[in-house]
């Protein structure tokens, strides 16, 4: 026997949902990266209907925060754990910030000039300066290889006190720092002013269930249920628990790096890098500017394996523990590292960097490489400060996964993990996603803004040419 109530109930949904709009897109994390790709969509397709959804109540306060990154932009001429080639891509991502970010008036709100320099100390690291310039000085014209007085003339704390030889390569007069908190809102600000568009920000909305009705997804969230085309889930380790939700990327773990800084008085006109031990997956430390505590420098980072999605939010170590899936290829994986020892005693050194009774003691030994009298006074552990990055464990390959991690499925759903190198790639890796939905879809992308606005004119950035 038919029973009419379900009938009926079930079609009371069908006309529900054929109410609610679909859009073309929907966009899960309103972190930079996935403001950066809600900008794209609407300036440079003509893609009509397009949502954001953000679980707090404004874009950009988890890892996008200032607080929470080291507010680099990264160009890839002072990393020096780069190649030639990772420098080159690194590089253009960079210039389609800046290049974004000049084109409007209010650009000195997140964009700002600082010195720059990487530090190469004794005989070894010195070298490694001078051939590191041969290779790169071409593809980056504004570098310059500077010796012991010339670095004192622009850092003198850099070579007040120091015994060992030291050389550097410098870049003085490009923009260097970002405040991608500020970022992310002209990313929204600029999508909306797109006419003709229907481009929405759902605050306070946090996403849950995903599924694929037909060709439409189902996206469920605290403020009912959306439904679109296309889905890209941009929302860092939790990206991952979306995916292993829905049965993609199983070979892959998540394995959360917190950094945490240290504040000394402002000591640095600029930012002074160290030269990366190859041996390690990880970031030397170096010191910046703070534009959201200018009367100080900081220092760091430290990187602690730590088990929550979200610093200092105890409410994603569940969350965490889905998106381990420990196992023995995980164990395995962790296990490989730990016996290389210069891996295993920096993360032992990094644990007890967390330790309140010795962190500042055991630290102010690596702040020295860059401020060689620098005092234990001069230090303070920078109280809730710093971010996690989510390093992918690949359990197929049983190795880490450092670059930027993206799950395509060909199926009109994205999740992105990790952008490489963190923030500053966030056009860069939005505008895979936007070739990617632009051919799934098959919409029209407007090539040519495209080029003018972000690649600049005859691939040239903004920044090399007259701005009025």
């Amino acid at each position: 026997m038919v029973d009419t109530a379900v009938i009926i109930e079930k079609n009371r949904d069908r006309l529900k949902m054929a109410k609610q709009p679909i859009y073309d897109v929907l966009i899960i994390g309103g972190g930079v990266s996935g403001t950066a790709l809600l900008y794209q969509l609407a300036r440079f397709t003509d893609l009509k209907r397009v949502i954001l959804l953000e679980k707090y109540s404004d874009v950009a306060t988890v890892n996008s925060h200032g607080r929470n990154n080291s507010q680099t932009l990264h160009c890839g001429d002072i990393e020096t754990n780069y190649s030639l080639d990772k420098a080159r891509e690194v590089q253009r991502t960079a210039r389609m910030l800046v290049n974004f970010s000049l084109g409007l008036p209010d650009y000195d709100q997140w964009l700002f000039k600082h010195p720059k320099m990487v530090i190469g100390v004794g005989e070894q690291e010195g070298q490694f300066l001078r051939q590191r310039y041969a290779t790169f000085s071409a593809d980056f014209p504004a570098m310059r290889f500077i010796l012991r007085d010339e670095i004192a003339g622009l850092e003198p704390h850099i070579v007040k006190g120091r015994k060992d030889a030291i050389n550097a390569i410098a870049i003085l007069d490009e923009y260097t720092t970002v405040n991608f908190s500020s970022l992310s809102k002209a990313f929204v600000e600029q999508a909306q002013a797109v006419s003709g568009k229907q481009v929405e920000l759902a605050l306070d909305t946090c996403a849950g269930k995903i599924s694929k009705d037909g060709e439409i997804y189902q996206v469920e969230s605290s403020k009912g249920r959306y439904q679109a085309r296309f889905v890209v889930v941009c929302a860092g380790g939790h990206s991952l628990l979306f995916a292993h939700r829905m049965g993609h990327g199983l070979n892959y773990s998540c394995l959360p790096m917190a950094g945490s800084f240290y504040y000394a008085p402002k000591l640095l006109q600029g930012k002074v890098y160290t030269v990366q031990n190859d041996k390690l997956p990880f970031a030397a430390i170096h010191g910046d500017p703070d534009i959201l505590v200018p009367d100080k420098s900081r220092l760091g980072p430290t990187a602690l394996m730590t088990p929550v999605l979200e610093r200092y939010n105890i409410r994603t170590l569940p969350e965490f523990l889905r998106v381990l899936r420990l196992d023995m290829d995980v164990i395995r994986v962790m296990w490989d590292l730990f016996k290389v020892p210069d891996i295993r005693n920096y993360i032992l050194k990094n644990m007890l960097f967390e330790v309140p009774l010795v962190r500042r003691r055991l630290f102010l030994q690596d702040a020295r490489k860059i401020i060689p009298e620098l005092r234990l006074k001069d230090l303070e552990f920078a109280s809730r400060v710093g971010g996690v990055r989510p390093v992918m464990i690949d359990k197929q390959a049983r190795k880490l996964h450092m670059g930027e991690a993206k799950i395509d499925t060909g199926e009109g759903i994205i999740f992105n993990m990790t952008p490489s190198p963190g923030a500053t790639s966030c056009l860069g890796n939005a505008e895979g996603d936007l070739r990617i939905i632009v051919d799934y879809l098959g919409c029209q992308l407007d090539k040519t803004a495209f080029a003018e606005i972000l690649l600049g004119e005859n691939g040239l950035p903004l920044s090399n040419r007259d701005i009025a």
